[in-house]
C-alpha cells in the first residue's frame, strides 16, 4: 500500500493554556485515499473473514486504534 495510514501534527500552544498541552497529535486517513482506481486481480478475504472486517480487500481494511484525548 502507497502513503502512511497515520499522519501527525504539532498544534499551537498558547502561553496561557490552562492544561498541559499535547506536543504533538496524530489522525489517520482512509486506505481507500491511496488506491486510485481498483485494480484487477486483487487479492480477496473469505467471505466470512470480509463480513468480519467490513471489506473484501485487504488492501482496503484498515483496523483502529484508540484515540488520544
Amino acid at each position: 500500500m502507497i502513503g502512511t495510514p497515520v499522519k501527525t501534527y504539532r498544534p499551537y500552544i498558547s502561553p496561557f493554556d490552562p492544561c498541559p498541552p499535547f506536543l504533538e497529535r496524530k489522525f489517520y486517513t482512509p486506505p481507500q485515499l491511496y488506491i486510485p482506481f481498483q485494480p484487477p486481480g486483487l487479492p480477496q478475504y473469505s467471505p466470512y473473514e470480509a463480513l468480519k472486517r467490513g471489506t473484501l480487500w485487504p488492501d482496503l481494511y484498515s483496523g483502529y486504534e484508540a484515540s488520544q484525548t
